[in-house]
């Protein structure tokens, strides 16, 4: 990391090149630029394209974005690649700074750096991102500040954090699950004990199925579903009836049952519904 930012910026190490600690200790040495100074370097960059201005502008704030960068050091990422992406922040920030409109290039930055290390913080904080919306976004770095203890947040708190934020309480809610989740590996290694893999993998297709075959299949079902439909149209009411009551209800008919509500015996109701599948067999086969 200190040695992009030192290809960068042009910035000399005392210590170590790889060293997180020299780097800091050594821009926390650089002299914090006076309003008047910041002005004259800005505008000679802005109007010249002066880019040893930008340069000593950048180098100026780098204790800036080490500041911001410790406050996101409860996301378990490491800090020196949190200063990294900061600092990508800060530079754009110089590359757009104005300083016509009156405020200190520090002011204007810190939303820079900002933005920059959220990025970094949303695409590594989980293997599956957890915030895409600005919404989603806006709650993610702040629902973890606002949480007064790991407790689940009550409707009256949820409802309190939804209208301070800006947002539904059901996207609250919906971040609250996502944070709590755990990462799952999608194909872990068994254990020693286990004598079977539960991967989420193993309810995957098979790798070597044929989409052709899958196609297919599917367009077999659909002809077979329409033949069906044909059939059974053509059977009598009676026949069509006993069918249906006997192969496809969820709660299916005995022969009993039928025979009482026909006012025939059972054999009788076996009869017809043997005669009935043997003339939709008839009536749905292809024709030759």
């Amino acid at each position: 990391m200190t040695a992009l930012v030192a290809k960068q910026t042009g910035l000399v190490f005392a210590g170590p090149v790889g060293s997180l600690d020299a780097y800091i200790d050594r821009v926390s040495q650089i002299p914090v630029l006076s309003k008047e100074q910041e002005i004259e370097l800005a505008q000679a960059f802005r109007a010249n394209g002066d880019l040893d201005a930008a340069r000593q502008l950048v180098l100026s704030h780098l204790r800036f974005v080490v500041h911001i960068a410790r406050g996101y050091l409860g996301y378990g990422l490491p800090m020196g690649d949190l200063v990294q992406e900061g600092n990508v922040g800060l530079m754009k920030a110089v590359k757009r700074f104005d300083p016509g409109v009156g405020v200190r290039l520090v002011s204007f930055a810190v939303h820079w750096i900002r933005a920059e290390i959220h990025e970094y913080v949303l695409r590594n904080w989980r293997l599956v991102k957890v915030a895409t919306t600005k919404s989603q976004r806006k709650l993610f770095f702040n629902l973890r500040r606002m949480k007064k203890n790991l407790a689940w947040l009550s409707e009256e708190e949820t409802r309190a954090v939804a209208r301070d934020l800006g947002v539904d309480a059901s996207d609250v809610r919906e971040m609250e699950q996502r944070l709590a989740a755990r990462d799952l590996s999608f194909d872990p290694v068994p254990e020693t004990d286990d004598e079977e893999s539960y991967s989420p993998a193993s309810y995957l297709p098979a790798s070597d199925a044929d989409p052709a075959a899958e196609v297919e299949r599917e367009e077999w079902e659909e002809d077979s579903s329409e033949r069906l439909s044909v059939a059974l149209a053509k059977l009598d009411e009676r026949s069509r009836n006993i069918l249906k009551r006997r192969w496809m209800s969820e709660e299916k008919a005995t022969l009993h049952e039928l025979a009482a509500e026909y006012g025939i015996s059972a054999e009788r109701v076996r009869q017809v519904e043997t005669h009935a599948i043997g003339k939709l067999k008839a009536l749905m086969a292809p024709a030759a």
